[in-house]
Parts: C-alpha cells; structure tokens; sequence
C-alpha cells in the first residue's frame, strides 16, 4: 500500500478554535470518550457519515481502550489520525474526528466526525473548521466528509 501521507509531511498535533481543540486520541482519554460517545449512540447515527456505520456498538470500557490505542497506534504509524475534540475550558471530551484513507476510491482520504448529544450545535463549526483545516494543512487533493445541511 501506499503511504497514506508523505514521510515528510509533519502531521498536525492540535488544532484550536475557541469552540474546541483537537489533539490525538489515545487510551488516556478512555473514560471521557466512552462517556461521550455511549450517552450520544442515536445522535451520533443521525450525524452525516454515520446513518450506516456498525459503530458506535455495544463495547465495554476495556473494549474501548482497546480501540483508542488501535487509534493512537495509526496514529503513531501514519496510516490514519484520530483526534479527540475536547472542550477548551473543562478538557471534557465532546467528540472525535478520524481522518483515514479510502482504498478503491477517487478520494485521497476520508474524515469523519461526530459530536456528544450535549454538544449536538458544535457538529457544523467542527464540520466547518475541520474541512478548512483538511484543505490548507494536509496533502491531500480530495476527501470525502459528508456535508452538513
């Protein structure tokens, strides 16, 4: 397979707004993320890019620790980047993002995102700055993000 990224691209650590920050998802963000995401299943299905995806699904802590460390290990080995959208002033996790590649498609890459029930008006500005971000600071010529109505 191809690189995902070029080996001399330097990968964004974070990304900040006042509305929220993205840094790289890892287990030490287990407890906050399964929070996030088990209180907010039905919302994160109706979120665009979701409405068919086998996940979120039943999963225990111990399973989710061991996602976010498949997550941080993608991460670390450049084949896909996960980041953890955490609120600027309490650093509670209110969402992710994962940037991937999407093999057998005209897209270099494929984002996707979703925010907690709690946070559901932060999906566009996320949406938003995410796709800007992806534009300016990446390598890639195309990705597939479903758009926000």
């Amino acid at each position: 397979m191809n690189e995902f990224v070029p080996r001399d691209f330097d990968v964004p650590r974070r990304l900040e707004t006042p509305q929220f920050v993205l840094e790289p998802l890892g287990p030490e963000h287990n407890d906050q993320d399964y929070d996030a995401w088990t209180s907010s299943r039905e919302h994160i299905h109706a979120t665009p890019g979701w409405e068919d995806s086998s996940w979120p699904r039943e999963m225990t802590p111990g399973e989710n620790r061991a996602d976010l460390q498949r997550h941080a290990d993608d991460f670390r080995n450049r084949t896909g980047f996960t980041y953890t959208v955490l609120d600027p002033a309490s650093r509670d996790v209110i969402g992710c993002v994962y940037i991937y590649p999407l093999p057998d498609s005209d897209y270099d890459a494929r984002a996707l995102s979703w925010v907690r029930a709690s946070h559901a008006q932060l999906d566009m500005p996320l949406w938003r700055v995410v796709s800007e971000w992806l534009a300016s600071d990446w390598p890639f010529g195309s990705v597939e993000y479903a758009p926000r109505a």
